[in-house]
């Protein structure tokens, strides 16, 4: 039997950029952003409450910014903002906005 994976954008991310830390990390091997950005694109916030993925989800409706969050382990946070005109899409540490 065959699995076939679909990707369903919710919206264009425009160019996709990453922080230095960001950078740093990949290049360490310590941070494959991949299939968060693939739970971004696709309209999933990450662990933001409940009231930030309303706003997500009326921003995406309206045509403004994007914030996901991904705790990815107790000391590791990224995020992905996506700009209101779909210009770029970054990814970023917390501390580095």
């Amino acid at each position: 039997m065959e699995t076939q994976c679909t990707f369903a954008p919710r919206f264009a991310p425009g160019m996709i950029v990453a922080t230095r830390g960001v950078q740093t990390l990949i290049e360490d091997e310590n941070l494959d952003p991949s299939s968060y950005l693939l739970r971004h694109l696709e309209g999933d916030w990450g662990d933001v409450d409940p009231e930030d993925w309303q706003t997500n989800q009326s921003a995406l409706e309206h045509g403004e910014r994007l914030l996901s969050v991904y705790k990815i382990t107790s000391d590791l946070t990224l995020w992905i903002i996506t700009e209101r005109d779909r210009s770029m899409t970054t990814l970023l540490l917390p501390d580095e906005d």
